[in-house]
């Protein structure tokens, strides 16, 4: 079921019915009451949504679609678009945050990667945030991407990854805590070092010694990745996460039908030093 929020990415009314491949079944209902103005909003973003998925289901392809499938992710719910032509859509509809959180909504894989490239993070509320975790339930590539992208940006930037963390721990896919991980790693190469709670970051470091090897296992890829990520842009804490880095030791992760490999985070560290980019931020984490 897609909701059309109008306003904002909460989904308050159920307008719209669709399969995960963006094939819309039925129009349900418009509430009783509704402002005139929004309907025609409503149904405007319907009607953009509509022409975005086809668009999508047009681009997609069975090569990219097994790729997908390789890392995990349901082949029944994507059409195997590429990056790169994700890239041009998401140009094409820049700055239709509706658009994009209906995008999300929708649960195919392609379309909510794309709404994390459109939404603005700066623009949803800590419940929005929490949906769309909620809603990257066993797909790595929203998690870990989508989820993050938004979180970054956000006025809740710090809160939900402690609190994605917290819940996210316990027995299950632990996408919760991927997406908290992969947010820690996306403030640290983005804010700035003063700007940085340093004693906060650097108790993560010392969890993630603790932790990392008994966890779930996209857990584990995410927690290397919070180490590589404080020893590559975190100057005051890179000796600590080097050090951290080192007391891991390999991290074993099961990457799927693939040929990927874990990052040595000790080695990933030492390349950026050597490259001379050790402590350069980001602008963004979006890829």
């Amino acid at each position: 079921m897609i909701a059309i929020s109008i306003n904002d990415c909460t989904p308050e009314f159920a307008l719209v019915q669709a399969d995960f491949t963006g094939h819309f079944l039925a129009i349900e209902k418009i509430p009783f009451g509704m402002p005139g103005g929004d309907i025609m909003a409503g149904m405007k973003t319907i009607a953009a949504l509509s022409s975005v998925m086809a668009d999508l289901k047009s681009k997609g392809s069975e090569k990219t679609r097994k790729i997908y499938a390789n890392h995990g992710m349901p082949a029944e719910r994507s059409f195997g678009v590429s990056n790169a032509d994700l890239k041009v859509i998401a140009k094409s509809i820049k700055g239709q945050q509706a658009l994009a959180c209906e995008l999300f909504a929708t649960g195919n894989v392609d379309a909510m990667y794309l709404a994390g490239l459109v939404a603005d993070g700066a623009k949803m509320s800590a419940a929005e945030l929490q949906s769309w975790a909620e809603g990257a339930a066993g797909l790595s590539m929203i998690a870990e991407y989508s989820v993050p992208w938004v979180t970054v940006e956000s006025a809740h930037a710090w809160e939900m990854p402690a609190r994605w963390i917290e819940t996210g721990m316990e027995p299950g896919p632990g996408n919760l805590a991927t997406s908290g991980w992969t947010t820690y790693s996306g403030l640290v190469a983005t804010v700035e070092d003063q700007a940085l709670d340093l004693a906060l970051i650097e108790g993560l470091l010392s969890g993630v010694v603790q932790e990392i090897h008994s966890t779930q296992n996209r857990v584990r890829y995410t927690m290397n990745g919070f180490v590589i990520s404080v020893g590559s842009y975190v100057l005051p804490l890179a000796t600590r996460a080097k050090a951290a880095a080192k007391e891991i030791g390999p991290v074993s992760v099961q990457m799927g039908n693939t040929a990927c490999m874990v990052p040595a985070a000790l080695d990933y560290i030492a390349k950026v030093e050597t490259a001379g980019k050790a402590g350069k931020k980001r602008k963004t984490i979006r890829c």
